[in-house]
C-alpha cells in the first residue's frame, strides 16, 4: 500500500520540511482509509487519540446538538490534518469530524505523533502556528458572536472563504458552492438569513451563481462593506 504515490504524506502541509526518507518512515507507519461522504471519522468526546491527515477529499469539523442541529467550525481540505489537540493533552476529543466528500485519510498513532514532533523541530514550529491561528480566528469568531448582527457574521464568513479562493485579485470562485445551512451552523444564524445575505449581495453585483460554483465579483467591495458593518 505504501509503495503507491497515491499513500502519500509529500502533501501535508505538517511534513513539508521533512526529507524523502523520514516521510516515507512516517508513512510505513500510519494506517490508511477511504472514508465515504457523511461517513464519521471522529466523535465529539470520544476518547481516541491519533491523528488524522488528509490525502484527498475534505472533511468537516462539527459539533452535534441533541435537536439534530449542527454547528460547524470548520472546512478542511486536502493536506490538512486534525486530532493534534487530543493526541498532545490525551483528553477526549473536542469536537466530531464527518467527511463531507469521498477521502482518503490516513491516521498516525499519538505515540508516533509525539515522536516526530520529538524528532523533528520544523514540524513542531509549524503545529505551534496552526495552534496559533486557531487561537485567533476562535478569538474574532467570539468577538462576532458577542457583538455584531447576523448579516455582518454572514458577510464575514464569506470574506474568509472568498480570500481562500481568489482567483485573480478581485474576484473569488466557490467550488462547491457553499451551502447556505453549513454558512448557517458556522456564524449561528438560520438558513433564511444567509439566503436574504447572498440575495442583497447578488442584487449588488458581488455575487454570481453558477451550476455547483459561487463567484464572489469583488472581494475587496466585500471587504469594505464588512468593515463597514464593524464601524456601526
Amino acid at each position: 500500500m505504501q509503495g503507491s504515490s497515491r499513500y502519500s504524506l509529500s502533501g501535508v502541509s505538517l511534513f513539508r520540511g521533512l526529507d524523502p526518507d523520514d516521510l516515507r518512515n512516517l508513512e510505513q507507519r500510519c494506517r490508511w482509509r477511504t472514508y465515504r461522504e457523511d461517513e464519521q471519522v471522529i466523535d465529539h468526546q470520544s476518547p481516541g487519540r491519533e491523528v488524522f491527515f488528509i490525502v484527498s477529499g475534505r472533511c468537516q469539523v462539527v459539533i452535534f446538538a441533541r435537536s439534530g442541529r449542527y454547528i460547524c467550525f470548520d472546512d478542511l481540505t486536502t493536506g490538512q490534518y486534525f486530532g493534534a489537540i487530543a493526541a498532545i493533552d490525551g483528553l477526549p476529543r473536542s469536537a466530531s469530524v464527518v467527511a463531507a466528500t469521498d477521502s482518503l485519510i490516513a491516521s498516525m498513532a499519538p505515540e508516533v505523533f509525539s515522536s516526530t514532533l520529538e524528532q523533528h523541530p520544523s514540524v513542531t514550529m509549524t503545529l505551534l502556528g496552526e495552534f496559533g491561528r486557531i487561537i485567533r480566528v476562535s478569538n474574532e469568531r467570539i468577538v462576532e458572536l458577542s457583538i455584531h448582527g447576523a448579516p455582518y457574521r454572514v458577510q464575514t464568513e464569506l470574506l474568509r472563504l472568498a480570500r481562500t479562493a481568489m482567483v485573480n485579485e478581485q474576484t473569488a470562485m466557490l467550488s462547491p458552492a457553499p451551502v447556505h445551512s453549513d454558512i448557517a451552523s458556522r456564524v449561528s444564524t438560520t438558513r433564511e438569513t444567509v439566503a436574504r445575505v447572498f440575495g442583497d449581495l447578488t442584487r449588488q453585483g458581488l455575487l454570481r451563481k453558477a451550476p455547483g460554483t459561487l463567484y464572489v465579483k469583488d472581494v475587496p467591495k466585500l471587504a469594505e462593506l464588512v468593515a463597514a458593518y464593524r464601524e456601526v
